[in-house]
């Protein structure tokens, strides 16, 4: 084992690596098991074995006492960064802190705190150089709670086609990023605006055709599209992008991938704490967070913010 680190920083970690997952790699397993090794005083690598099984291993583990991990890894796509957030805000005890380790595929969970840098250098950065100057820190993360569930949103929610894309992904062959652009390209040129309306602490922000509404969050959705351009994850506030009917529906891929939608009149832009999203002609909303297709809703959502509930690395500046 190196050198102790600093204090303040992970002594114990725990690894959740999902099988299942849309880039499974077994090399990248035993990377980072070595790696945590290598700077840590106990590691812990546990596969899950179906929906929910991380959420359980995250929250009984951290909720151990003593002998609890103070670093969760989670190896995986976005579905299973979302499964170890669950468990992390539910635990009891100390706050352990969350890593995501890409492994799926948008995993939009770690380009919205590390971008496009490889994970063995963000890795090492929290294990080896998180002290002051150093290149890895904690923040304290927002969440949302949604209402209809209660489960808790790391990412973000959405409405409408990028909820489509979801389903549409299924029966593409294609893995990572590469397999969700076109599963969302290919929805946008079927999808049809549904009647909705968007309500923020009780003040309405839109009402009539919709495409989609997003609340966040990170401002990526399938680790490319930038969909929620101004979204802060630690202001205490829930950001929304809501574009209209009024834009063709096969153009909403193009545009989000740069941001180009928050120039179309028809998009509504605002921030808020509590926020509804509604189908207003009484069919079921089509809708999924944090990269999970939601069957438990139905006409409308509501997600409340949770300031601060999740701790997790990020870099130093």
């Amino acid at each position: 084992m190196a050198d102790p680190i600093h204090p303040g920083g992970p002594t114990r970690a725990l690894v959740i690596a999902n099988p299942a997952s849309g880039s499974y790699n077994p090399r990248l397993i035993m990377e980072v098991e070595e790696l945590c090794a290598d700077y840590l005083r106990h590691t812990e690598v546990y596969s899950t074995t179906g929906p929910g099984d991380a959420t359980e291993a995250v929250r009984s583990r951290v909720s151990a006492g003593a002998n609890a991990p103070d670093l969760v890894v989670a190896i995986g796509g976005d579905g299973t960064v979302q499964e170890v957030v669950q468990g992390l805000v539910s635990a009891t005890g100390p706050r352990a802190a969350l890593l995501a380790v890409p492994g799926g595929t948008g995993n939009s969970g770690y380009k919205m705190l590390w971008g496009e840098q490889f994970w063995a250098e963000t890795l090492k950065a929290v294990l080896a150089d998180c002290g002051p100057g150093g290149a890895a820190r904690l923040r304290h993360l927002d969440t949302a709670h949604l209402e209809e569930t209660g489960r808790t949103v790391y990412l973000g929610g959405c409405s409408g086609v990028i909820a489509e894309a979801l389903v549409s992904a299924r029966s593409v062959p294609q893995s990572g990023r590469a397999r969700y652009a076109r599963a969302y390209t290919e929805a946008a040129r079927a999808y049809t605006p549904y009647p909705g309306r968007v309500t923020v602490d009780g003040h309405l922000v839109h009402q009539g055709p919709t495409l989609l509404a997003n609340v966040g969050g990170g401002q990526y959705r399938g680790g490319q599209f930038l969909v929620l351009p101004h979204s802060l994850l630690d202001d205490g506030l829930l950001d929304v992008c809501v574009i209209g009917g009024e834009v063709p529906a096969a153009e909403v891929p193009a545009l989000t991938l740069q941001a180009a939608h928050m120039t179309h009149p028809a998009t509504v832009y605002a921030r808020g704490r509590r926020i509804t999203i509604e189908r207003t002609d009484g069919q079921r909303l089509s809708f999924e967070h944090d990269g999970e297709y939601q069957q438990q809703t139905g006409t409308s959502v509501t997600l409340q913010v949770m300031p601060h509930a999740l701790a997790a690395w990020a870099p130093a500046d």
